[in-house]
């Protein structure tokens, strides 16, 4: 007995994703069409239009998949840390960095081709903008709510996921040389510092304004 048609629907886009982060994660966006999506996934053009609206939509979904698998190992690795922050911090970093580094095809999607296509971008965007969001929240659980006015919150979430992300990228091409675990605990006691820091200054800045 045959496979249902969504059932059927759905393996072929299973077959297209998978064909797809390989050749991002390989050949990259200017190796990555219609015709070399179908190839791998033994399928022809017209299972590749029954499955997705144009070949931008499947990349961005391939991104998206990418980033929902990320952040549940981010969420169980941080639950698992307990209510140290500075465990917590650690574990998200450690996630990322060891997520990349078991495929190094992950963080080339994820950092390096998100840049070149109009509309992946856009989504890579979107996702550090909800990232900044909830860094700042995770701030303001642990620090309380600033006053009126006070973004240095925000500001601070951003240079975080910023400078995450540009950290991940400049180890992946070789400009910093150093051992994962070490790159881990560097980063961990910056970011610590930085968050640390942002909330001293911010009770100094409120006690003034008071």
């Amino acid at each position: 007995m045959g496979l249902a048609p969504a059932d059927r629907r759905a393996e072929r886009r299973t077959l297209l994703l998978d064909a797809a982060f390989d050749l991002l994660g390989t050949e990259g966006w200017a190796g990555t069409s219609v015709r070399s999506l179908c190839q791998p996934a033994l399928l022809n053009p017209r299972s590749f239009y029954e499955s997705s609206q144009h070949l931008d939509e499947l990349i961005v979904a391939v991104y998206d998949r990418l980033v929902e698998e990320l952040g549940e190992r981010a969420v169980a690795a941080m639950a698992a840390a307990g209510d140290d922050p500075a465990a917590k911090v650690r574990a998200a970093l450690a996630t990322t960095f060891h997520f990349v580094d078991e495929d190094r095809r992950r963080g080339q999607v994820l950092y390096v081709e998100a840049l070149g296509n109009e509309r992946l971008n856009r989504r890579r965007i979107e996702t550090a903008h909800a990232l900044v969001a909830l860094v700042e929240q995770v701030g303001i659980e642990r620090h309380g709510r600033p006053r009126a006015g006070e973004h240095l919150g925000r500001v601070t979430a951003a240079v975080l996921v910023g400078g995450a992300s540009e950290l991940v990228m400049a180890w992946l091409d070789g400009r910093i040389d150093a051992p994962v675990e070490q790159l881990i605990e560097d980063a961990s006691e910056l970011f610590l510092t930085l968050g640390e820091t942002a909330a001293t200054l911010a009770t100094r800045r409120a006690r003034n304004a008071g």
